[in-house]
Parts: C-alpha cells; sequence; structure tokens
C-alpha cells in the first residue's frame, strides 16, 4: 500500500495507522514506560544502552561533529548552538542500534533516517522547535522527496549531564533530565495523523560539563536521500 500524499498539516489516515501501531508495540513491551501525558504521546525506557555502547557513540560524535544547522526559511541567531553529525550507517554498530530502535517501535527499518550524533557543550542549546514538517515552507518539497512527514522521534541520552541540559516540552507540562542510557520516544503527530503542536520541544543550555544525544527520526514511507543534510 502507497502511504499517503496530503499535506503534512493534514489529517491522515495512513499516518494515524502508523501512530497506532508504534503505540501498540511500546505499550507491548514491558520495560517501557508511558510518560502519562494527555497531550503528548511520550515514552521512556531507562538503560537502552550500556555504558560501553554510549562511550562508543561519544567518541563516534566527537571524531566527526559540525556546528548544527536547522531546517527553517529564516535563521534565527542562537536557535540552535550544538555540533551535529550523522553517525555512518553502514559501521556494524550503527547498523545494529538502527535494527533495534525500528524494531522497538515496529516501524520498518527503511523509513529512518541517519541516527544523528549531537554534542551540547556549556551554553549551548537547541531553542523551542517541533520536529515535524510544514508545508507552507521552502524545504517542504525537498522533505517531501526524502519520504515525506517525519512521524516519531526516538532520542538516547549518551552522559549523564553536570547541570541543565533538559528536553522540555513546554506545552506538554514535562522536563526530562538527561540520564546515561535512558531512550525516550514520542509521536510527532495526534491521533487523527495531524501534526501536533504539544511536541514543541526544547534542549534547554548546559550550564555544567557536556551533554551527548542520539536521535533518529522516523518518516511516514522509506527514507530516500536526496543530497540531505543533518538538521
Amino acid at each position: 500500500m502507497l502511504a499517503a500524499m496530503t499535506s503534512p498539516m493534514a489529517p491522515d489516515p495512513v499516518r494515524a495507522e502508523t501512530g497506532r501501531r508504534a503505540t501498540a508495540r511500546l505499550e507491548a513491551n514491558p520495560l517501557v514506560h508511558h510518560a502519562g501525558l494527555d497531550a503528548l504521546q511520550l515514552y521512556h525506557l531507562p538503560n537502552f544502552l550500556s555504558r560501553t555502547e554510549c562511550k562508543a557513540l561519544i567518541r563516534m560524535i566527537d571524531a566527526d561533529a559540525k556546528p548544527s544547522v536547522v531546517l527553517a526559511q529564516y535563521q534565527e541567531p542562537g536557535l540552535r548552538t550544538s555540533y551535529t553529525c550523522d553517525l555512518e550507517r553502514q559501521d556494524p554498530e550503527i547498523r545494529r542500534l538502527d535494527a533495534r530502535l525500528a524494531d522497538l517501535l515496529g516501524i520498518p527499518l527503511d523509513h529512518g533516517e541517519p541516527i544523528q550524533g549531537q554534542r551540547y557543550a556549556m551554553g549551548q542549546q537547541f531553542r523551542a522547535h517541533c520536529d515535524w514538517f510544514r508545508d507552507d515552507v521552502d524545504y517542504w518539497p525537498e522533505m517531501k522527496a526524502q519520504g515525506g512527514q517525519r512521524i516519531w522521534t526516538a532520542m538516547i541520552y549518551l552522559n549523564d549531564v553536570e547541570e541543565g541540559g533538559e528536553t522540555w516540552f513546554p506545552r506538554a507540562g514535562i522536563r526530562l533530565t538527561p540520564t546515561r542510557g535512558l531512550l525516550i520516544a514520542w509521536n510527532n503527530l495526534a491521533a487523527d495523523g495531524s501534526p501536533n503542536d504539544a511536541t514543541l520541544h526544547e534542549a534547554r543550555p548546559v550550564l555544567g560539563g557536556t551533554k551527548y544525544i542520539i536521535t533518529k527520526w522516523f518518516r511516514e514511507r522509506p527514507w530516500t536521500p536526496t543530497g540531505a543534510r543533518a538538521y
């Protein structure tokens, strides 16, 4: 069955069904915890990665990190001040991690973007934003060709942070403290398959130490690179 090609802002039954399947998969996993929010489907799974796995990923990020960019028409100064890299998806360890994340959510492996590594030094942040795409901006045709709407996000903290660096969902009313190995995952869409404004989130400034995370986004259709950069 072909995935829907409707506006990313509109309700869509195919996207909605993908959300229901991922939700059922997560809620059937006894290790996964529901955050208990009305506005947002958010789940967390402690110790998804071991200390050794986290250290290896941190080394990969440090080896290839570059200043982060933002997928937006207008570059607001200070919006995103971290460092970023796409991890090499053909690396055996990354391939295994890709497969684990796809299996956790029950979303086909080929719908996933490359895993992105991110490093936040003292004072660095990513101000409030949503992961889903709009269709009234100049980047949508490229994103549509790559695989369409971002439907789910999975993020893993690779280290404990001395102070700051929380992931804050201001509209949903939850703030998560970076904890090594902790995975969080959320549905970027509402029950009807339209974008959920309550997924607005922010990487709060790091006030002590350095913060490392990895992020994995899943699309509504197979991800097809089109000269894509890390966003």
